[in-house]
């Protein structure tokens, strides 16, 4: 068993589109329509290619929900590794992206924790 496919809800996918890939520098794989939305999925441009992030139109009310309370709750939706977690956070900073917490150590790893501007909060860190 592996993970091949993931996802986060957002508000909007090409607002999505645009941040995922301008500001955290992952690659659009697939994008297709899919009803009155779109199959929209980015990989990561250092990892392996058949592992996608699919960003899922938020159109469901219970889904509107869960994104809203784990946002409020300051609750990362995802979490992506890093090499250089303070490069990463200095350079994600120098492009106006919305830090909620700046790197932290947790013991094992160091933590940092993003905006991404369609709903959610993205946490990076880095194994120590």
């Amino acid at each position: 068993m592996k993970i091949k496919l993931t996802s986060v809800y957002v508000d909007d996918q090409t607002k999505a589109l645009e941040f995922y890939t301008e500001k955290l520098g992952f690659k659009k794989k697939n994008d297709f329509p899919a009803g009155e939305y779109r199959w929209l999925t980015v990989i990561s441009p250092t990892g392996h290619d058949d592992v996608e992030l699919l960003l899922e139109p938020n159109a469901n009310p219970t889904a509107v929900t869960y994104q809203e309370e784990l946002f409020e709750q300051g609750i990362p939706a995802a979490s992506f590794e890093v090499d250089d977690i303070n490069s990463e956070f200095e350079r994600l900073k120098s492009s106006d992206v919305k830090f909620t917490m700046e790197p932290t150590d947790v013991d094992s790893a160091i933590l940092a924790i993003f905006e991404d501007t369609v709903g959610n909060l993205i946490q990076i860190h880095q194994v120590k």
